[in-house]
């Protein structure tokens, strides 16, 4: 179902971030978008043959307490045997009509990614994982540096302590075209954006840059991600097997000191 070449980009981000462990419980963050249902088809495949074995479920944060545009994604996730949650809100209300607020995108992706959080530890989760992948991490950078002046971008695997759980982007290897393409292949059933100011956002400006200069210099998102991780960025220091093997024994020994 999910193809060769997702999936050993998925495992190799896995690997070298160090993103999954035995006895993990996973709650794939599903918007209805090809990102999120691509993530989850290749995490689920993965978790059939991973040597570390964990468990996959979906989570979707609607924006309002009206979803039934999701009934879709709820018989995707019956066909991969994914147990689906979904989690109704008042999000669009108050940040567009209560709030009105002009650049609503950073309290609106606040207020889903804590829904989310919740919503997690809630099922039983100790991760959850986002679908951004290549293209989404040169644009965070592009945004962090146009509008912020930082040089930063997410992190590939982020703990976060006030939630307790452990956020992972396992599909940062995937470009937004193999994602588009295997969304397509699988067939995932896509649902269109609620959000008022979908194609209108900052990120998108940042998108459109991106494509432009690409267009007349070539391979600019490449170049970007290739400079995040050689730099490398905090949090995206690749560790070898050899040693993510020794940390873990010390861990354990740690645990059984105490």
């Amino acid at each position: 179902m999910v193809s060769q070449k997702i999936l050993s980009k998925l495992r190799k981000c896995v690997e070298d971030y160090d993103m999954l462990r035995e006895g993990d419980t996973v709650a794939v963050g599903l918007s209805g978008g090809k990102d999120s249902m691509t993530t989850l088809a290749a995490l689920r495949k993965l978790s059939e043959f991973y040597p570390e074995k964990f468990t996959v479920k979906a989570i979707s944060i609607g924006l309002t307490r009206d979803m039934s545009a999701y009934d879709a994604m709820e018989d995707f996730c019956r066909t991969l045997g994914v147990e689906y949650i979904r989690v109704p809100t008042d999000i669009r209300e108050i940040v567009f009509d209560r709030r009105n607020e002009k650049n609503p995108c950073s309290l609106c992706a606040n207020m889903r990614r804590g829904a989310l959080n919740r919503a997690a530890r809630a099922a039983g989760c100790n991760k959850v994982a986002l679908g951004h992948h290549a293209d989404d991490a040169a644009e965070t950078f592009l945004l962090s540096l146009l509008f912020e002046g930082r040089i930063s971008c997410f992190e590939p695997a982020t703990y976060l302590s006030r939630s307790g759980v452990t956020v992972i982007r396992p599909m940062l290897y995937a470009t937004e075209s193999e994602m588009r393409a295997e969304a397509k292949r699988l067939p995932a059933p896509v649902v269109k954006s609620p959000c008022p100011a979908d194609g209108s956002t900052q990120r998108q400006a940042a998108k459109e840059l991106l494509r432009s200069l690409g267009s007349r210099y070539g391979s600019v998102r490449e170049k970007i991600c290739g400079a995040i991780m050689r730099l490398p960025l905090a949090g995206w220091e690749k560790r070898p097997r050899s040693e993510r093997i020794r940390n873990r024994e010390r861990e354990e020994k740690g645990e059984k000191d105490e």
